[in-house]
């Protein structure tokens, strides 16, 4: 690996920033994913190697990416109505807020959650490190039945669409929207995994991946298309500051931190997987609630809920991200797309105390920038998104992200590209949760374990 006394601090700093300001973008823009720019980062290892620049730097590059990705992206999620799936559960309360006037609040929320969540995870990372690592013997013996768990545990929380008046077996025919979302994306899953060896890239720097078609169309360019269908409209917004009590800002960021922390040891399993765990242990208002509440004029006991449950949420994404570096560090395996990325990058060799030091001095610095770029951007968001042309921004980021597929996975990856958005548009118009569709990877990795 790399010791203090080879790194070079000017590069370390550049790499911390370039991701950083990638984040800030793939964050930002809707369709984006962090596996989009760490395939692309992959694939470009070579040439960036063979100019000088270590292969260490590139893997700081996406660690710092995935982090300030998990700050900028409550953004788009809040005030577009456009969530990737790491924010699809935030979407609710976030709206609520905005309706309220209140959008900057909550972004400030989501800021305090993610920033709040990098702090727990340097305080238990050894604790929990250590733990895990003396049971993960035992832990893998009883994987497939683990995650057949979180599967069961998926369904069962679905609640769907609150419609008034409806029966309580309304709430079934959702969980069987849910289940066919997450056979139909497994059964992709298992047949891209099945047929990798078809993809012909049309620009070949380095060995492709089936995960950027998978991914970029279940949770990116899915999404964008059903963004195009509707039309936001954003109502005036007031700069508020936070206004929740200090035991429930330090729930959210306990709850979303414990939740993004240990899902993060598991295969298959991702931030989005990780809120719903979260949201079982803060109380999120039903529809009948929001009746009684309005009734009542309680209004702050309907909002308090919501942005607690914000601060989970944002705490869930980037404690998850952190850990997966753990997980890479501690028991060598890679539980998402960028871990995947960064673990080939370092040829799959243990990480040595040195270089976890400074993969976490990159996501303390990249949490310190993100804390405050999120919170400037969340305040003058409103104003700009007043000006832009939001349709445009959506037909063109769908037209990069084909142009990505197709040069690095060609043909093939391009019709899987094709297949995987039609089935992520599925979750949206049933009015189930986003998260199901992680069964693209989560059955292909059950039967892997049977």
């Amino acid at each position: 690996m790399i010791s203090f006394g080879e790194i070079s601090f000017v590069l370390f700093i550049l790499s911390v920033l370039a991701g950083y300001f990638l984040g800030v973008f793939s964050g930002l823009v809707p369709g984006i994913h962090t596996n989009n720019f760490a395939l692309v980062l992959l694939a470009l290892s070579p040439f960036l190697s063979d100019n000088g620049i270590p292969l260490f730097y590139v893997a700081v590059m996406i660690l710092s990416n995935s982090v300030a990705h998990t700050f900028h992206d409550i953004i788009p999620a809040i005030f577009l109505g456009a969530p990737n799936d790491d924010m699809a559960l935030a979407v609710l309360p976030g709206h609520t807020l905005l309706l309220e006037g209140r959008g900057a609040e909550a972004i400030r929320l989501s800021a305090l959650g993610s920033a709040g969540s990098v702090a727990f995870a340097l305080v238990i990372a050894l604790p929990l490190s250590m733990l895990i690592k003396s049971a993960y013997g035992h832990i893998q013996s009883y994987l497939a039945l683990i995650l057949i768990f979180v599967v069961i545990v998926m369904i069962l929380t679905e609640k769907g669409e609150f419609v008034h008046g409806q029966g309580s077996l309304s709430r079934w025919k959702f969980r069987s929207y849910a289940i066919l979302v997450f056979l139909l994306s497994g059964s992709l899953g298992v047949l891209a995994f099945n047929t990798e060896h078809l993809m012909a890239p049309l620009i070949f720097l380095g060995e492709p991946s089936i995960l950027l078609p998978l991914l970029s169309g279940l949770f990116g360019s899915s999404q964008l298309i059903i963004s195009l269908m509707s039309s936001p409209v954003i109502p005036a917004q007031l700069r508020c500051r936070i206004e929740l009590g200090s035991k429930r800002i330090f729930r959210g960021i306990f709850v979303g931190g414990l939740s993004g922390s240990l899902v993060a040891w598991l295969p298959g399993i991702s931030s989005s997987v990780a809120t719903v765990f979260a949201r079982l242990f803060i109380r999120e208002e039903s529809g009948e609630d929001q009746e009684r509440f309005g009734r009542y004029g309680n209004e702050e006991l309907l909002l308090d809920p919501a942005k607690e449950f914000i601060v989970s949420v944002s705490g869930v994404n980037t404690c998850n991200a952190i850990f997966a570096l753990v997980a890479l560090a501690v028991i060598g395996k890679s539980r998402n797309g960028a871990m995947v990325v960064i673990g080939g990058l370092l040829g799959g060799i243990e990480l040595d105390i040195s270089s976890m030091v400074l993969f976490l001095c990159a996501v303390s610095l990249t949490a310190i920038l993100s804390y405050f770029s999120t919170i400037y951007i969340g305040d003058r968001v409103h104003g700009t998104l007043s000006k832009m042309n939001y349709p445009l921004l959506c037909y063109m980021v769908l037209a990069v992200l084909s142009v990505i597929v197709l040069l690095f996975t060609g043909i093939y990856g391009l019709m899987i590209f094709a297949v995987s958005t039609s089935i992520g548009m599925l979750a949206p118009f049933l009015k189930v949760r986003k998260s199901h569709a992680m069964g693209v990877i989560l059955l292909p990795v059950i039967l892997y374990f049977l």
